[in-house]
């Protein structure tokens, strides 16, 4: 009989999981969203990076800070958005409340209106309690968080806006003596505070929100197993009593669940909000593997069957929208390569965001005007070479040569071809200023594009800066030809 029971119920929750879906099919909606971050020069338009969003469907978006270009171009939208408050602003938000209204004032109910944007979730800080911090962010973390709520709660936006915190996986860990999710439980050094701030999520039905990188776990461990980072991996799968996990993944989201529900909160609400595969950077971080993991990912979250220790659908945020080439990357080179899509806004791969194996390709962002199709690169003709590594490492300290690392996309160059991709690309980012183009008279400019298969050497976009210029120049000729007009009619009259 007890046998039955259980099998009964097993039924009844395989059910349940697939009315869910396919309610959720029914309205087009998926449970995957995406972190916009800004970290890049140039930017691409915000409503132009909102109408691409829009167009490949995507119905979340999570932001790193309050930027009014963006948030203005969200107006109107049903994009649920998690607004985030940076680190920096932790401790002036903790000790001062009427500084915390403030934010909420001009960011969050300025914005929060009928017809306005849809902000669904305040983001108090972005992992705060990074071990690489080394607690600098630990007492302000908690007061912080309450005091932007209470200022939500204020404004009456407290039933729909709520406060939380994102925090790294590394939180949490399962003991080396019982290396398996059941066994999972909050780091020592931060459990109570960790505690008590579930607790104050939990009383304000707020959602515990992660950041899991499974490229993390292979990156910085050399005999991690690689099929174990995806989702259709053939790898040995671990046993932890009755479960078994075949990802890395489901692995570590089930020792957070086990680590609430050894807190008391066995049923509290999970968003991972960033997680992702990067392009370049790193010997693993290239195309296939991204379209790989990021496909695999969003059929195993929008599938209802969730992992071993909790059913249903999984709330991810893609990490990220579009490459970010001003990020710092100390983590390692791969931190300005997490995009789906290129700086210019073109989709890098084919992704079926519902799921659901439709065989179509994502939509670029439309409208983007890039800058003349020249480049800087070494002047073959040159037979001096010795001001040549210092002038490289110039340009690289001034640009992104990110892709020049071991494992990367031009790895493959030679010493000259290094030279020239440098050049190049400090060239875009200045605009192709001629002078930008001389590097003590090593390098020139072409018209002939150097990129091979493998290596793209790119065209900035022409935006910011560059149109300004553009605009500059339009009107001095409009000037010119407006003075020729009335000098030639002063010499007619």
């Amino acid at each position: 009989m007890r046998q039955t029971r259980k099998v009964l119920i097993s039924y009844y929750h395989v059910i349940l999981n697939v009315l869910t879906l396919l309610v959720m099919i029914s309205k087009g909606s998926t449970s995957v969203g995406v972190n916009w971050g800004t970290m890049s020069s140039p930017h691409l338009p915000p409503e132009n990076v909102f109408q691409m969003m829009k167009d490949n469907g995507f119905d979340k978006v999570k932001l790193f800070e309050a930027d009014d270009e963006i948030l203005g171009a969200l107006i109107g939208s049903d994009i649920e958005v998690m607004l985030g408050l940076p680190n920096y602003m932790l401790r002036e938000i903790s000790l001062d409340p009427q500084a915390a209204a403030s934010w909420v004032d001009a960011n969050v109910t300025a914005y929060c209106y009928d017809g306005g944007v849809n902000i669904r979730y305040v983001a108090v800080g972005n992992e705060p309690f990074l071990q690489s911090y080394n607690n600098s962010f630990l007492p302000y973390t908690l007061p912080a968080l309450k005091n932007i709520q209470e200022a939500i709660n204020h404004a009456g936006l407290g039933s729909d806006v709520k406060a939380t915190i994102p925090f790294n996986a590394d939180i949490y860990n399962s003991p080396a003596s019982n290396p398996v999710p059941s066994a999972g439980d909050f780091r020592p050094e931060i459990h109570d505070l960790t505690i008590q701030i579930i607790q104050y999520l939990y009383s304000n039905d707020a959602p515990f929100v992660v950041n899991i990188y499974p490229f993390l776990s292979l990156y910085g461990n050399s005999y991690f197993p690689l099929d174990y980072a995806f989702f259709d991996g053939s790898n040995k799968p671990l046993r932890d009593g009755e479960y078994l996990y075949t990802n890395v993944f489901d692995a570590n989201f089930d020792t957070l669940v086990s680590s609430l529900r050894r807190a008391g909160y066995p049923e509290m609400k999970i968003i991972i909000g960033e997680v992702g595969w990067p392009t370049d950077g790193d010997k693993n971080a290239n195309v296939q593997n991204a379209a790989r993991f990021n496909q695999g990912l969003i059929q195993h979250a929008n599938s209802g069957v969730g992992t071993p220790a909790r059913n249903g659908l999984i709330d991810v945020y893609l990490f990220s929208l579009i490459d970010e080439n001003a990020k710092s990357i100390e983590p390692g080179s791969f931190e300005r390569h997490w995009g789906i899509f290129e700086y210019d806004g073109k989709p890098k791969y084919e992704l079926d965001l519902s799921g659901m194996q439709e065989n179509k390709g994502l939509v670029a962002v439309q409208g983007v005007r890039y800058m003349l199709r020249r480049w800087c690169i070494l002047n073959p003709h040159v037979k001096d070479l010795e001001e040549l590594p210092k002038n490289v490492d110039y340009a690289c300290s001034h640009s992104d040569c990110t892709s020049l690392g071991y494992g990367s996309s031009c790895n493959h160059l030679s010493a000259k071809g290094n030279a020239s991709y440098a050049f190049n690309m400090y060239f875009q980012l200045k605009n192709q200023n001629g002078w930008d183009c001389d590097f003590s008279g090593l390098a020139i400019v072409t018209d002939d594009d150097p990129s091979d298969d493998e290596c793209r050497f790119p065209v900035m976009i022409a935006y910011g800066h560059s149109m300004v210029l553009l605009h500059k120049t339009l009107l001095n000729i409009l000037l010119a030809i407006l003075e020729g007009c009335l000098v030639f009619l002063l010499v007619i009259s």
